[in-house]
């Protein structure tokens, strides 16, 4: 063992010291949370920020005179910079506050509505969220344009070499995850990104479930959009971000209309403000903002290498029995290689419904999701209604593991 996975083993007990929701109990036994995936807790030092922004300095941002605002104001652009640094953007200016991942998926596509036209096509991979494939699809209702489709396989990967057949001088957009919430798949967004800039298409990358685990950098990317959710990173609900190069978001149209976004107003003609003002109209959720700058100081702090060598490890260890256990099986990357897949396992045993293996590990205090994890077209590809996903964070440990192993085989005796 490294020096380094040495420091990582040792650190787990003492960061889930700075996580108070888990020393609470969920029907009389010690929660272990796995549904990461869905949303991360929240640490002390992240709450503390809330706590404190409300005690000592809630007030509207941006045109007041008086100190609070201006105290506000100042921690809310800062944590802009936060993020911009953290992302690697170009310009501060580059980084839009959104209400979360969604909102900055829907947000550009409302934009390309006004770009595109029937003739034009777009693309979009068969591994994506509901909120990566819905906006999308009513652009297309809007502007006639195509949508099209790089299909999968059984490993859960994308067949780029059927992606190089759908790429023509007719690609305006390609939109991909990073990573599958669904199955844990790491996309090769690099090539993808290439391959449209190749044919002068533009690509945004949902980036909901990459972020917690790896630290993405959107120049050496060079992609045109990334998009992400705070509450994936440690941070609040209700907040999330838009990168998007300047040159893009000069082009794009305002989503909203009101306050905030505007230069002038008159009822002949409205000029919009500057960027990043242009997207970000009404009041923001100036708290949550100023919070997802200190998760991502807590998650740095830590570091990402050490995060994604640990859950790894955690990847490797869970797999590695769960593959024991009768009739299990786990969809996509069964590999658990850093390379091609995060620490989330999708999976079901034999003929049970995972409602009912959710349902039983709750009971024993063990939170995992079930379902089609919004990604339908995922699960109608394997011909199954859902499956249970097991997702892991850099503060769950080996231990809770083995709790949730001899849960899951308690469950499984008990509906086989």
């Amino acid at each position: 063992m490294s020096q380094a996975q040495e420091h990582i083993a040792l650190d787990a007990e003492t960061i889930r010291k700075d996580f108070p929701i888990l020393n609470r109990k969920v029907n009389g036994k010690p929660l272990i949370y796995f549904d990461n995936a869905a949303t991360s807790q929240t640490p002390i030092q992240v709450i503390d920020v809330i706590v404190d922004y409300y005690s000592n300095y809630n007030a509207n941002i941006h045109r007041g005179v008086h100190a609070l605002s201006q105290e506000a104001t100042d921690a809310y652009e800062q944590a802009r910079m936060k993020i911009q640094k953290h992302f690697n953007a170009k310009h501060s200016h580059e980084i839009i506050y959104t209400s979360g991942t969604t909102h900055g998926i829907n947000l550009v596509a409302n934009g390309f509505s006004s770009l595109l036209k029937k003739d034009d096509e777009i693309i979009v991979s068969a591994l994506e969220h509901h909120s990566n494939i819905v906006p999308w699809q009513m652009l297309c209702e809007r502007t006639g344009t195509t949508l099209k489709v790089i299909p999968m396989n059984t490993n859960g990967e994308l067949i780029l070499s059927e992606y190089d057949t759908l790429l023509n001088a007719n690609t305006k957009l390609v939109f991909v995850n990073h990573i599958s919430n669904a199955l844990g798949t790491i996309n090769p967004i690099e090539t993808i990104i290439e391959k449209a800039h190749a044919v002068g298409a533009a690509v945004l990358v949902d980036g909901a479930q990459s972020c917690p685990h790896l630290k993405p950098d959107v120049q050496a990317l060079d992609v045109d959009f990334y998009v992400c959710s705070a509450h994936k990173i440690c941070g609040p609900t209700g907040v999330g971000m838009l990168y998007g190069k300047e040159e893009w978001l000069k082009k794009l149209p305002p989503y909203q209309g009101g306050g905030e976004m505007i230069s002038e107003v008159s009822f002949e003609k409205t000029t919009y403000a500057d960027l990043p003002h242009k997207f970000e109209a009404g009041t923001p959720n100036v708290c949550g903002g100023i919070a997802f700058g200190a998760a991502l100081d807590y998650m740095n702090a830590i570091g990402f290498e050490a995060i994604a060598a640990y859950e790894n490890e955690l990847l490797e260890y869970a797999t590695a029995q769960m593959l024991q256990i009768e009739d299990l099986k786990i969809y996509g990357p069964e590999a658990s290689g850093a390379k091609n897949k995060t620490s989330v396992i999708s999976f079901n045993v034999g003929n049970i419904h995972p409602y009912d293996i959710g349902t039983i590990l709750d009971k024993m205090g063990i939170a995992v999701r079930t379902g089609h994890h919004c990604a339908q077209p995922i699960m109608d590809f394997y011909k199954i209604p859902g499956t249970v996903r097991a997702s892991f964070m850099f503060y769950n440990t080996k231990e809770e593991i083995d709790t949730f192993i001899a849960g899951l085989k308690k469950a499984v005796m008990m509906l086989s």
